[in-house]
């Protein structure tokens, strides 16, 4: 095997096996924010207010816990033909089932992506995209208000080692982790896959001219 091609290949196996321990049983397959944001049924600014262990379900043998976050919405960009305000989210007790840990004591605000359940309640856990608020790029900030679902036609294919190159018209490749060895590098936090009117798909960033070009990556 090409050297180079082994040691990009430890390093993506290095980074599978760190998730599954810091997630036991919880395994979230690696995806660009845009389209996390595309496959969530809520996306929402929010500030933290309280925090409370809950039965996950009404049946006396049931013995799960949720964690019951009480909210206050700020902004919902997506979700609001299901939901007008949301007032709690909900998560499992357990990290190895995938819950998530919330600063509920300094009034922290986040963004919340999560699915709403039958029962209209908001489910978030570890393989959603969470950020403390103050922690995204003002791309990203923009981007959430219409950017990236308009590139939700599109598939964003994320590059692990070389060669990598697009296979389909309305394809993205996202290649944080092949440049930078870290998935929410430069590209996640400031370009968006935009569809075209051609229905190809490209990278757009939505602001000056960006300083680096993502285009096929092949060997030399």
């Amino acid at each position: 095997m090409n050297p180079v091609h082994s040691t990009l290949l430890s390093s993506v196996l290095l980074f599978t096996l760190r998730i599954q321990e810091l997630a036991d049983a919880c395994s979230c397959a690696p995806a660009h924010p845009q389209q996390l944001i595309c496959d969530s049924a809520l996306v929402i600014r929010a500030k933290i207010s309280s925090e409370k262990v809950v039965p996950a379900s009404d049946d006396p043998l049931d013995t799960h816990k949720m964690i019951r976050y009480e909210i206050k919405q700020i902004k919902m960009f997506k979700g609001f033909e299901k939901l007008n305000d949301v007032q709690y989210v909900y998560t499992p007790f357990d990290s190895s089932l995938c819950g998530v840990k919330l600063d509920a004591n300094n009034k922290k605000q986040y963004l919340l992506t999560g699915q709403i359940l039958n029962d209209g309640k908001v489910l978030i856990h570890l393989c959603n995209y969470i950020e403390p608020w103050d922690d995204l790029s003002l791309s990203q900030k923009k981007s959430l208000n219409q950017r990236y679902q308009m590139g939700c036609g599109c598939k964003i294919t994320t590059c692990y080692m070389v060669p990598c190159s697009i296979t389909t018209p309305n394809e993205c490749l996202w290649t944080d982790w092949l440049i930078e060895r870290k998935l929410y590098g430069h590209q996640a936090k400031h370009y968006a896959c935009i569809k075209r009117s051609d229905g190809t798909c490209s990278w757009y960033r939505g602001g000056p001219p960006p300083e680096k070009v993502f285009t096929d990556i092949s060997e030399p």
